[in-house]
């Protein structure tokens, strides 16, 4: 009785192993909705993009970038600020352009640049987008480029709105 047990068992293993897994969930336009990327640990995320940002520069020769706290707090306002917008663009909702906010927050050096994302997508396939751009690319890869500010605010819907700013 116990070996008619055991097959049995192993049997329904087997069979359980070759499932297959459920087909994507398909939008209105019918293609594959977006699986969302659910942000856990922001340390973890922001140090990820600047290796991954300063591994780029660093294989065409340039300068590595750091983290500027007046920055990253200009990039986390406009983040939020596009989320309530819903809409990705260079404008705050008080028509403050990139220049103005990183002035605001305090940051003493030469703005350089800003990119921005609303998507799914992670940290690194959100800088993989960019780098695919040539003006997006280009505020990556500034040679003159030294400070970074890097932040999101994600939606309870799993959407992330992005944002990079540079300084020298």
């Amino acid at each position: 009785m116990n070996r008619r047990i055991f097959l049995l068992a192993g049997a329904g293993l087997t069979l359980a192993a070759c499932s297959t897994a459920s087909a994507p969930q398909l939008g209105a336009d019918g293609r594959p909705l977006p699986k969302v990327y659910r942000i856990t640990d922001a340390r973890e995320v922001s140090y990820r993009f600047l290796d991954a940002m300063n591994t780029l520069r660093a294989a065409k020769g340039l300068p590595q970038v750091s983290f500027d706290a007046s920055l990253n707090a200009a990039a986390e306002t406009h983040s939020r600020d596009m989320a309530v917008q819903n809409r990705p663009w260079h404008f705050g909702s008080d028509g403050s352009s990139p220049l103005v906010r990183v002035q605001r927050s305090g940051y003493a050096g030469r703005f350089l640049g800003e990119n921005i994302s609303e998507t799914y997508e992670t940290e690194l396939e959100t800088l993989s987008s960019w780098m695919a751009q040539p003006d997006t690319r280009a505020v990556i890869m500034d040679p003159l480029a030294t400070r970074l500010g890097f932040a999101w605010f994600q939606e309870p819907s799993g959407k992330i709105w992005w944002t990079m700013l540079t300084g020298a």
